[in-house]
């Protein structure tokens, strides 16, 4: 590796096979040398979770990216585990940059603590790291795939244009991460603009369809239709009425933003 090139340790949550994980290596070997460290399995929806039952068994693989062959590393755990994994065994000194990603789906509103591919970066900030989460809006159908339906070309542009920011700058003093969603149609011109979380859920959840619950069964879920009262400063609606880029600074203290003293005071009343 070239010492005077940044280093940057890439995971997600579609697992080691996922195209959007390799366009996001090809767009961000532009700008260091990145060691890819990714669960061996799906891990959709595992959030920042560390399962006590992943094997923790890790595969040194080689795959082609961009015309060279790399050594990349297929870990049995989740999103988060991929991270600690790298972090602690894989790589030998402290990368400058975590990326996770590039997601099939977006991953907004109230229901980022459920994505694997914010949940990676949460852990990354956790200890202490530059994290940026990034996802390509899709269709709900993709989810849980690894179709090649999805152009994640425009979506690598953005990972790596972002991933170049932070490591030009220092996070900003409160920021412990930031979340970056793509919409479907974007092309390299398409604008950006920073935004809160929306208050939506955003996935509506619906029941097994199923006849008996002896049977198998999972929630499911679908997009929710974007309310007419969603403000118009948030991710949802940057993404889904605007079309833009929605780029959200985290942050992983989740205290409520109360004054704590009034609320003492309103608990002992």
């Amino acid at each position: 590796m070239k010492k005077n090139k940044p280093h940057i340790l890439l995971t997600n949550d579609d697992g080691i096979g996922s195209p959007g994980l390799w366009a996001a290596a090809g767009e961000l070997a532009k700008v260091g040398f990145v060691t890819v460290a990714a669960p061996r399995e799906q891990s959709t929806a595992m959030g920042r979770s560390l399962p006590s039952t992943s094997d923790g068994i890790i595969h040194e693989q080689k795959m082609q990216v961009i015309g060279q062959e790399w050594d990349v590393y297929a870990v049995g755990g989740s999103p988060a585990q991929a991270v600690l994994h790298g972090l602690l065994e894989i790589v030998p000194h402290k990368p400058d940059l975590i990326v996770s990603g590039i997601n099939y789906g977006e991953n907004v509103g109230l229901g980022i603590t459920i994505s694997g591919t914010v949940g990676a970066a949460m852990e990354a900030a956790s200890m202490g790291y530059p994290s940026l989460a990034v996802s390509l809006e899709t269709d709900a159908s993709y989810h849980l795939t690894h179709s090649d339906d999805i152009d994640f070309k425009v979506a690598g542009y953005f990972t790596a244009y972002f991933a170049k920011m932070m490591l030009d700058k220092k996070l900003f003093d409160g920021v412990d991460l930031l979340k970056v969603e793509v919409p479907r149609h974007a092309t390299p011109q398409t604008g950006w603009q920073v935004a809160r979380l929306s208050r939506q859920r955003y996935y509506e959840p619906f029941p097994a369809q199923r006849e008996s619950w002896d049977k198998p069964g999972a929630i499911s879920y679908r997009h929710e239709v974007l309310a007419d009262t969603e403000p118009e400063d948030t991710d949802a609606f940057v993404l889904r009425k605007k079309h833009m880029v929605a780029v959200t600074p985290l942050n992983l203290d989740m205290t409520a933003r109360v004054d704590l003293k009034e609320f003492e005071k309103y608990l002992r009343k």
